[in-house]
């Protein structure tokens, strides 16, 4: 099927075309005259040519995050799919929804429930775990790919067509709907439908570290069985976090994950507050194996030397040493950005932006993943409890912008519990793997030429 482009909301097109800046993580890419006429034709609504050349710029642009493909049909049907569904002492599990019937197979793994569960296609004596009950699904699959779902989960008409037409491209080896929580009226269902740590939001991405979607969950997921042949499936050490270790091994193996809303699927909240915050702590526990196997990209803050340098000065008291060094910093960029066709006051804007952003990850990481160590010492002192009430604030400013249907005061108790359970489980998961992997920022330097690209 033809293959068309449609691009990212932040990108950015300077100099007639021939300097694109935006991407997942941000880049500027500098572009022939050639290049910038293709581009311009791309997102006119203009096919991409099955020629080498173009497919190789536009696959660029796919992959840095800059556009998405798009194809109005895929030679992929419902039968070329598998559904695989791990149980484990879910009632009526077995009851799986009407758009699951026009699929070639559907596999249910019983993952050792306490009374077997009829109906299951094969059976765990005794729990080994979502990896394994996953592991044991797709290996009896008789299909080109698979679809891992979660029992608890429901896809919305018209789902699976948005995720097969990802696979006409041979490099794409896993894609994954939208995970929406299923409306209700409790208050933990109405804080769900804005705040679930399944749903990934309402635009594209290439999924990788570092992108704008690092991770997709396997409570919804299309994948190539040959893929998971070649890496071995999941990793059945791990309790937590499969999902995203395999995910983040497919996109160091070569391949393409991509994230696609326009496919929904529905996700049933946990049953209570309590259930809710056990699922958040185990959440959290994952980043320390994630961590030993992949390093920084489980990383809770990730910025330049300069800019958490710009932060510890403001934390110190030294507002006019922070705002010296981010102006004396963001002064670098022009110069390194002004051969490939972008603005002094655009470099300034990325650098400063850059600086905001990252401070925004340090108040994340203050309330979520170091609250234990953090809080403590800093409402210590009046400065420090400055700090935290401004770090809280951004809960409010979150809910002013959203509008949840669930008034200010549980909306801050929820997101302040929520931060609370998952660094609690981070903290857990570094003692028991005795290591401050998780823990640690990624000080990175700022970036060289790797993040300007001529093509």
């Amino acid at each position: 099927m033809p293959l068309h482009l449609t691009p990212d909301p932040a990108l950015r097109r300077l100099a007639e075309g021939r300097t694109l800046l935006g991407g997942s993580p941000y880049r500027v890419l500098r572009l022939t005259e050639t290049g910038a006429r293709l581009v311009d034709g791309w997102l006119a609504g203009g096919p991409v040519r099955d020629v080498p050349g173009h497919r190789r710029l536009a696959g660029q642009l796919v992959r840095c995050g800059m556009a998405h493909p798009a194809r109005t049909g895929t030679r992929l049907t419902a039968a070329d799919v598998t559904a695989v569904v791990p149980v484990r002492d879910e009632a009526g599990a077995a009851e799986l929804p009407p758009e699951l019937e026009q699929l070639a197979g559907c596999v249910v793994v019983d993952d050792g429930s306490a009374r077997p569960l009829p109906g299951a296609t094969v059976r765990h004596d005794t729990s080994r775990g979502p990896a394994a009950a996953r592991n044991t699904g797709w290996r009896l699959a008789r299909t080109d790919l698979v679809v891992f779902l979660d029992a608890d989960v429901t896809p919305e008409p018209g789902w699976l067509a948005p995720l097969l037409a990802h696979f006409d491209d041979p490099d794409v080896a896993a894609v994954a709907p939208r995970v929406r929580s299923r409306p209700g009226p409790s208050a933990l269902e109405r804080y769900e439908m804005h705040r679930s740590p399944l749903d990934l939001g309402p635009l594209p991405a290439p999924v990788r570290p570092g992108s704008r979607v690092s991770y997709v969950p396997t409570a919804a997921l299309v994948v190539r069985v040959s893929a998971l042949h070649r890496l071995g499936g999941f990793d059945e050490a791990l309790r937590y976090g499969e999902d995203v270790d395999f995910v983040w091994r497919l996109a160091a193996s070569g391949a393409q994950v991509r994230y696609e809303p326009a496919s929904v699927v529905r996700h049933t909240p946990r049953r209570d507050w309590t259930a809710w915050a056990r699922q958040r702590f185990g959440y959290g526990t994952s980043a320390a194996p994630l961590a030993l196997r992949h390093g920084t990209a489980v990383a809770p803050v990730k910025a330049s030397p300069w800019t958490l340098a710009c932060w510890a000065a403001l934390a110190a008291g030294r507002p006019k040493t922070a705002a010296a060094t981010a102006l004396a910093t963001a002064a670098l960029l022009p110069r390194k950005l002004r051969p490939v066709g972008v603005p002094a006051g655009e470099s300034l804007s990325l650098a400063l932006r850059g600086h905001w952003g990252a401070g925004r990850l340090l108040a994340d990481a203050v309330t979520r993943s170091w609250w234990p160590a953090a809080v403590p010492a800093l409402a210590a002192s009046p400065r420090g409890r400055l700090l935290l009430t401004a770090a809280f604030a951004r809960h409010a400013v979150d809910w002013r912008k959203e509008r949840p249907p669930l008034g200010l005061s549980p909306w801050l108790a929820a997101r302040i519990a929520d931060d609370l359970a998952y660094g609690a489980g981070v903290w857990w998961g570094a003692l028991r793997h005795r290591t401050t992997a998780p823990l640690r920022p990624d000080a990175s330097p700022w970036p060289g030429r790797d993040g300007v690209r001529r093509t």
